[in-house]
């Protein structure tokens, strides 16, 4: 089950879902292919029907292949329009294309917006199995599948977090590189499992807060013991200890969970893997 959605990004930025419209161009598309491969989304993007923007202030652009993904494109805040009579034909544009400028349909004047231009061709969603829709409200959840700021620094998933503490402490301190991880981390509450590899002792907690996961997790990386007992009691016996603990996660939690429900799920947690019995949990 996806946990972070389209919506929760508009969201973050300030944005009302309410009021974004969706959009998917696809590359098997032949007008929309020819109309890219000559630079020309801009132009393909803002001629559409008169009313087509009505109760929308912002349009977010996709683009996909074949099949449900589409990658993120860009963000335009929606201005005036005028009829799309043949002087508005743009430079480029095929003879065919340009038989739709009638009049009767609008261009749109479109703002482009930097809000999260740095996940431009880096952030993809999955659209749904109703790809022939091409336009959706921004209220529609679309899970986010992956954020890829670079080409070294990719987040692939919650499932596939396995860190050791100087690697966490690499993603905590910059920012800049693992942006895609801050954002996921951030962005859920978690019950989380910390092992000491010297010796296969555990510890399992919960995060949930603001930040969430990752405001916990900075917590290890500035005390390296998370203000936890046991392992404060380790680490004063072997002060570079921390280095041999490996963060992981169990579970995914909603933020939308209040922090006596969070707590519940980790007392669980600890009964199944006894790690208060046998490993680093005090109570």
């Amino acid at each position: 089950m996806a946990i972070l959605y389209f919506s929760d990004i508009l969201r973050k930025v300030g944005l009302d879902p309410q009021k974004v419209k969706l959009i998917r161009h696809a590359y098997s598309d032949k007008v929309f292919k020819e109309f890219a491969d000559n630079n020309l989304i801009y132009e393909y993007t803002r001629h559409q029907r008169n009313n087509f923007s009505k109760g929308y202030d912002y349009w977010v652009v996709f683009v996909s292949d074949k099949g449900t993904l589409a990658k993120f494109y860009t963000i335009y805040k929606v201005g005036d329009s005028v009829p799309d009579t043949p002087d508005m034909i743009p430079e480029g544009c095929s003879e065919k294309e340009a038989t739709f400028y009638t009049g009767e349909g609008a261009v749109f004047d479109l703002t482009q917006l930097d809000l999260l231009k740095e996940y431009e061709g880096k952030l993809t969603i999955d659209w749904g199995k109703s790809t022939h829709m091409w336009h959706h409200k921004g209220t529609t959840e679309k899970p986010i599948i992956s954020i890829m700021p670079d080409e070294k620094k990719v987040f692939m998933g919650y499932e596939e977090v396995l860190l050791s503490y100087d690697q966490l402490k690499e993603i905590v301190d910059n920012k800049e590189i693992y942006e895609a991880w801050h954002v996921a981390l951030k962005s859920v509450n978690a019950i989380y499992l910390i092992v000491d590899t010297e010796t296969g002792k555990q510890y399992i907690g919960s995060a949930y807060g603001e930040d969430g996961l990752f405001g916990r997790w900075c917590c290890y990386v500035n005390s390296h013991h998370g203000h936890n007992k046991k392992m404060k009691e380790l680490i004063c016996d072997y002060p570079e200890r921390y280095h041999a603990f490996q963060f992981s996660i169990l579970q995914i939690l909603p933020k939308t969970l209040i922090p006596e429900d969070v707590i519940k799920i980790e007392s669980k947690w600890k009964s199944r893997l006894l790690s208060t019995k046998f490993g680093m949990n005090d109570n």
